[in-house]
């Protein structure tokens, strides 16, 4: 198989670098696109699905036990015919799997004849079963079902190297989803007067996962009942195995009647954000100007290429042109307290970063301005800078949330009540955690190539949706139905599917 794919996959990847590097020795006025003769037939006896890479996801979530987790979790049905609770939970997952971008794209799943060969069934759910199932969850089931993931994650987990279980990052950060519904029961107004629910995500930031979603009516702080989520996913990354936790969150997650509990567990740092109230301002005001050091963030990025010419700034041109108020960042100094909440029975270390900003407007400066930013931590070890670094870098939960509202569209809220909407949330985000663990399934070989496929491991990690759907499941692959086997004939090449024939290997190992 490896000898007949790579020469098939030399052959493909040699023709289309020969087309792409073609130049036309004349120049010519005609469109490129000159196809014009075209026609359509109907295949009668070949069928074909755009999706291939399912079957791959398929074996996997049968290889890492996710199927019968479900099952021995969750009981919601009392017959299971035609579907048990694991069809109806993949039914939903792998519908974002293969594009679908809301429950009523299940109806192109169920009436296309390849797909449902391509899985070995007979039928495949309809959105309005899929509704009904969920309309069956309450929270003691929706837990059930969390559970059951984690079963499965424990399982993945316990593959991976020495390296990954240094530290565990546990961000927490609510979301807003929207609805114009008028029926939806559980619903409410936030303060931007919209009408939605405020579900809330926990996530480990190493692998992009998502530990546990609670759904909540829309005008729920962000903060409310993350402690016991936090909790939660605490004892799932000690049972793991952790060497040490790490929680995140803005100024709403403080959660200072929680700080002694987790500092009691010598495995256990924080990096909350604080709010700026008057007694710390005044505090900060008052230390001496030998505390302050000053903050030098460090690059996002070293460019490889070579530098270009920086573009124009239009927005910052059209404010000075139209005499706006602007604000303007000058410099940053970071210094260091010790502050003992009202809540806590110990003081901790609260960390303060002084903006000094320039208000403008137009090209003349009005006047200066200084802006104080506080994060509480027990780390007594990292400088004050590292600190901040640390707390920023949980910025990066808002690109995964916006993966799970644009990606696989698991914050949105198609049915009627909240613990429904709860249960589909749960579901769809499956879609994007089954992702993460097709990277942490992929094998490090050892040897010259260890490096390489972690790299890719790690490439495959940081990959949004829609592109990890473009290279490892929209594969174009004929279906073909054998005695005992179900066969993907490759109909398509990217240059991605070296890594997904490795997965397959590892797969069937």
């Amino acid at each position: 198989m490896n000898v007949i794919f790579g020469r098939w996959f030399q052959k493909c990847k040699s023709r289309i670098e020969r087309r792409l590097a073609k130049r036309e020795a004349a120049m010519t006025f005609a469109p490129s696109f000159d196809a014009s003769n075209i026609h359509y037939e109907v295949s009668e006896r070949v069928g074909a699905i755009s999706c291939g890479g399912l079957g791959a996801m398929h074996l996997l979530a049968r290889r890492i036990g996710l199927i019968d987790d479900i099952d021995e979790k969750l009981h919601l049905l009392q017959f299971q015919r035609p579907y048990s609770e694991s069809d109806h939970v993949l039914a939903i997952a792998y519908n974002s799997l293969c594009g679908g971008t809301c429950l009523q794209d299940m109806e192109l799943r169920r009436s296309d004849e390849n797909f449902l060969n391509a899985l070995g069934t007979q039928r495949f759910p309809d959105p309005t079963t899929s509704g009904d199932f969920c309309r069956r969850f309450d929270s003691g089931s929706i837990q059930a079902l969390i559970d059951a993931f984690n079963q499965t994650r424990l399982r993945v987990w316990s593959k991976q190297p020495d390296s990954f279980w240094e530290c565990a990052k546990i961000d927490a950060d609510g979301s807003f989803t929207q609805t114009r519904g008028e029926r939806k029961a559980g619903m409410d107004i936030n303060y931007n007067r919209d009408w939605c629910y405020h579900p809330l995500a926990v996530t480990l930031a190493n692998t992009g996962e998502t530990l546990s979603i609670v759904n909540r009516p829309g005008n729920r702080p962000s903060h409310e009942g993350a402690a016991v989520e936090l909790d939660r996913a605490l004892l799932l990354c000690l049972q793991a195995g952790f060497r040490r936790i790490v929680f995140r969150g803005d100024t709403d997650f403080s959660q200072t009647t929680r700080l002694d509990g987790w500092d009691a567990n010598a495995k256990v740092r924080f990096y909350f954000g604080y709010d700026s109230k008057q007694n710390l301002e005044a505090i900060a005001e008052n230390l001496p100007e030998a505390a302050w050091h000053k903050l030098e963030r460090p690059a996002q990025y070293s460019a490889k290429a070579k530098l270009r010419h920086r573009r124009e700034n239009t927005k910052e041109r059209i404010v000075q042109e139209r005499e706006f108020v602007n604000v303007k960042l000058i410099s940053e100094a970071v210094a260091e307290f010790e502050y003992q909440p009202t809540a806590c029975r110990r003081a901790y270390r609260l960390v303060v970063i002084r903006k000094n900003l320039s208000v403008e407007k137009g090209e003349s400066v009005l006047y200066p301005d200084e802006r104080y930013f506080f994060y509480i931590t027990n780390d007594r070890e990292c400088t004050a800078a590292e600190v901040v670094y640390e707390a920023n870098d949980r910025c990066n939960q808002e690109n995964l949330i916006a993966q799970l509202k644009g990606g696989c569209r698991a914050l949105h809220a198609p049915l009627h009540d909240l613990e429904s909407n709860w249960a589909y949330m749960v579901m769809a985000s499956l879609a994007w955690n089954l992702k993460a663990w097709w990277a942490l399934t992929l094998p490090e070989t050892p040897g010259r190539w260890r490096e390489k496929h972690r790299d890719q491991k790690q490439s495959v990690l940081k990959m949004e949706f829609k592109t990890f759907l473009n290279a490892f499941m929209l594969l174009p692959c004929q279906i073909v139905r054998k005695a005992g086997r179900i066969v993907y004939r490759l109909l398509g090449w990217n240059p991605h599917l070296p890594i997904f024939f490795r997965l397959l290997k590892a797969l069937r190992c």
